[in-house]
């Protein structure tokens, strides 16, 4: 994303408006613990940095969390579950578009969503083992955990659950990937065109 036309920037309003309502639409996953909620507003950000750039899908990640914040609020009074989602999908949608600039192909788009699973959950295990959890008993004035404490609940609930919500994401994406890569590429070609 090279320069910001008004066409980019619809195209942004509009696939962060989408992010925002998927990320309203999120839900549990029975075994893992209730504040660990599953959406699907990572597929937007994903499709707009295919079509725009990198740039453009951290704006859209950015812009659905600014918005979900203002909009719903959060339990701490200050954005930390937004802090980290916004972060987890960064971590997602970045080594997915890398890699998929490379190979060009669904193999290289599925290699891409794999390796952004990955980087996720395990990126996500380290900021929540040593920055969101700390944040979360800090702002909620809770007691904090032990150390003990902290790793089993990485080990036994964030880690499995960030593997899981991305293969979801992954799922449902190569999906629409399937049926949208025509226009997807359309759009590309008619961004980079104005």
């Amino acid at each position: 994303m090279k320069s910001f036309n008004v066409r980019t920037l619809v195209l942004i309003g509009m696939l962060s408006s989408i992010s925002y309502v998927l990320m309203l639409l999120n839900f549990p996953l029975p075994p893992f613990p209730q504040f660990l909620m599953v959406d699907f507003s990572d597929v937007p950000a994903l499709i707009g940095a295919l079509i725009l750039g990198p740039v453009a899908g951290i704006l859209i990640e950015l812009l659905k969390n600014v918005l979900d914040y203002f909009l719903t609020g959060s339990a701490t009074g200050v954005p930390v579950g937004h802090v980290a989602n916004f972060v987890a999908g960064i971590l997602f949608i970045l080594p997915t578009y890398y890699i998929y600039q490379k190979v060009k192909s669904s193999k290289g788009m599925t290699f891409g969503l794999v390796v952004g699973t990955i980087s996720m959950a395990v990126l996500m295990s380290v900021l929540n083992y040593y920055i969101i959890l700390p944040a979360y008993t800090f702002f909620l004035n809770t007691p904090a955990m032990s150390g003990e404490e902290t790793r089993q609940m990485i080990v036994t609930a964030i880690l499995p659950f960030n593997l899981v919500k991305g293969i979801l994401i992954s799922v449902i994406f190569m999906l629409l990937f399937a049926r949208m890569g025509t226009w997807m590429n359309k759009q590309k070609v008619q961004s980079r065109a104005v």
